[in-house]
């Protein structure tokens, strides 16, 4: 069965500019909204025109109203609680990125107001350097990176979030070397020793290949499948099969690739360096028809061991555990555009950040 069109009046396939959205205001709600402010037209709208408020127009004081009294905030090294903490979060990020500019590129959102709202916001951030920061003094320099954040949202609440961004382009862009700076990291939590990591299914010795439906009968699951057979069975073939031959990729490190072969490198590569590789899916959501096409949001889990040469240097031994979103774009049955991301800086931290006492290498 074919997803339902969602009923926002924004669709962010068709690139809306931020003005439209401030004239829409108040205009009355497109779909239910219980319990939201009355100015929000959708879904869409909320987490467009908050995220504007109270990162562009430093009206920071909008998140005791738009975020639970312990809101629950996730990324790659770890996760913070409470509404104060977000509060002291984003006045410290405030202070070194004072022209700071999140330009939305798309919202991807399942739920209703009864249930609560999941939305996938991927944005386009630019700044300057212009405060202090763990690193040192501001360098001046320009930076942009992608990024994009998952919230659950609940009467304009936004009780849980998860966020990630392509944090190794953003160290790199204000000066530094991601390596030298991870090496001097100290990690915020100990590593614990791990277990196995659940790659294949207990007991067997080959992993589960999922069947690929068609894109245009469930493009969710279409999805779910290639992660689940190109990442944990290691069935590279995927991107040539379900992917168009002028895929566009957009990857950590402000890497953008063309076609197939350079997307394949980037997986193998990846895999390389943590032959024991695991990706886990932790929600999906999707917008879009068959004749417009489809646009899946997919947050997932990476974990690994590294023992690899590559390029985050010689094998640590370490595990590794890292947060990513991708969203995919299908037309015709394919896929045709992507944005995957996650935190490699993160990445270099967990294999070479100093260890607490007590820590495990």
């Amino acid at each position: 069965m074919a997803p339902r069109k969602s009923p926002a009046v924004f669709d962010f396939a068709d690139h809306p500019d931020y003005s439209e959205f401030t004239l829409a205001a108040s205009t009355g709600q497109r779909h239910a909204m219980t319990g939201f402010d009355a100015d929000y037209t959708d879904i869409v709208d909320y987490i467009v025109r908050c995220t504007h408020k109270i990162w562009e127009e430093k009206a920071i004081g909008l998140i005791y109203t738009h975020y639970s009294h312990n809101a629950t905030v996730h990324h790659s090294l770890g996760t913070i609680y409470g509404r104060e903490t977000v509060v002291r979060n984003t006045l410290q990020n405030q202070a070194i990125w004072g022209d700071l500019r999140a330009y939305a590129d798309d919202v991807i959102w399942s739920g209703d107001d009864q249930v609560g709202f999941y939305t996938s916001h991927r944005h386009h951030n630019t700044a300057t350097h212009s405060g202090y920061t763990e690193f040192g003094p501001p360098t001046g320099r320009k930076i942009q990176y992608w990024g994009i954040a998952d919230c659950l949202i609940k009467r304009n609440l936004i009780v849980e979030e998860w966020l990630t961004h392509d944090g190794i382009t953003e160290v790199r862009q204000m000066g530094y070397d991601p390596l030298a700076l991870a090496k001097q990291m100290v990690l915020p939590t100990t590593p614990h020793t791990h277990g196995e990591i659940d790659r294949l299914p207990t007991g067997q010795q080959a992993p589960v290949f999922l069947e690929v439906p068609s894109a245009s009968d469930d493009p969710q699951a279409f999805v779910a499948a290639i992660l689940n057979n190109m990442w944990n069975a290691r069935l590279i073939n995927m991107v040539r099969d379900h992917y168009a031959p002028g895929h566009i990729a957009f990857l950590p490190d402000s890497r953008k690739t063309y076609g197939h072969g350079d997307y394949e490198n980037f997986v193998i590569t990846l895999m390389a360096c943590f032959p024991d590789l695991a990706l886990t899916i932790g929600h999906q959501c999707v917008q879009g028809s068959a004749e417009r096409g489809y646009r899946v949001a997919t947050r997932f889990i990476l974990q690994g061991t590294h023992e690899g040469y590559g390029p985050y240097g010689a094998p640590t031994g370490r595990r590794m555990f890292l947060m990513g979103m991708s969203h995919h774009v299908i037309r015709s049955g394919k896929v045709v555009q992507e944005w995957t991301i996650f935190d490699e800086f993160a990445l270099l931290k967990q294999l070479y950040g100093q260890l607490g006492d007590g820590g495990h290498g």
